[in-house]
């Protein structure tokens, strides 16, 4: 399959195009940045040059193609709402052009879209009141004949290269000397090493169903407080309950999401597709793969 893809130097995309790579699929990636072409064109990707901020320049992208994986988002979580809308625009435009084709398309969403407090499912629609729900009304399209279906990524994506929510918290921790977390810290948190995730992604793409939900989750939910532990250990400082009120001075952009109680379950998921996690879990690859010597400084 010849396979065009958004967020290709991304976290999670790059481990994608390496997946569909290794399948045998030709790929064609997304490239804002001389950069990011140049990394692509490096790998033997095929490159487009364009824009998530602005759709025409994506759909340009789409000729020839026989399905299209959309990885990419904007994490500037200043402008979350909007990043979301965003995003919910692109993919209907996506969408608006595929129709008619069969061309499966592969959007991305969160776990924490469901109603939070218990092991959310793949049959969970997402909540309207959470903004990255806007994401997932692409899947009206499957009404309409577009093989369309969704992956839920969870919190924690984790592997070499993250750049997002355990470095922060490392970077945290270091800076005030102190692994905090809320209360008693017993709120779950889901996670995914990026390998695992990038491979049903692509269980997705070439088994092509419609109007599913899949969950990348390995870990179904993590006590904070042991994510807490974990990195006070790993950097030599100690792990501490904070109160709400001061969770949120000490936390700062990190407090709406390190109180968050979103266990989730993939149990669809693996018997839809025969997907299996294959690497460390979330606790073992924050004590072995580096993340203690500098991995928040890595690569995208």
């Amino acid at each position: 399959m010849r396979i065009f893809i958004t967020g290709a130097t991304g976290f999670v995309g790059a481990a994608v195009v390496g997946e569909l790579l290794g399948r045998g699929h030709q790929v064609r990636g997304l490239a804002r940045s001389d950069q990011s072409a140049a990394a692509l064109l490096a790998r033997g990707v095929e490159v487009h040059r364009g824009n998530i901020g602005e759709p025409a320049s994506v759909v340009d992208g789409l000729g020839g193609i026989d399905a299209v994986v959309h990885t990419a988002f904007d994490h500037d979580f200043s402008r979350y709402e909007e990043n979301c809308r965003s995003d919910e625009r692109l993919l209907e435009t996506i969408a608006n052009t595929l129709e008619g084709s069969n061309t499966p398309l592969v959007a991305t969403s969160a776990t924490t879209v469901t109603t939070v407090g218990h092991p959310a499912t793949e049959e969970e629609d997402a909540r309207p009141e959470n903004p990255r729900s806007a994401s997932e009304k692409i899947l009206r399209h499957a009404t309409r004949g577009l093989p369309v279906s969704i992956v839920r990524l969870p919190p924690s994506v984790y592997g070499r290269g993250d750049k997002a929510f355990i470095p922060a918290l490392i970077a945290l921790a270091r800076h005030t000397g102190v692994s905090a977390y809320v209360g008693d810290g017993d709120n779950r948190w889901p996670a995914v090493h990026r390998d695992d995730a990038a491979r049903l992604f692509c269980d997705a793409v070439e088994q092509a169903r419609s109007g599913v939900r899949y969950h990348a989750v390995q870990d179904e939910g993590i006590a904070f407080r042991a994510i807490a532990d974990t990195i006070g250990a790993g950097i030599g400082v100690p792990a501490r309950s904070l109160t709400e009120e001061r969770a949120i001075a000490h936390f700062g952009w990190l407090g709406r999401f390190v109180t968050i109680d979103a266990p989730a379950s993939s149990a669809k998921s693996r018997a839809l597709t025969g997907w299996i996690p294959r690497e460390n879990c979330l606790l073992e690859t924050l004590e072995t793969d580096g993340y203690f010597v500098g991995l928040e400084h890595g690569g995208e």
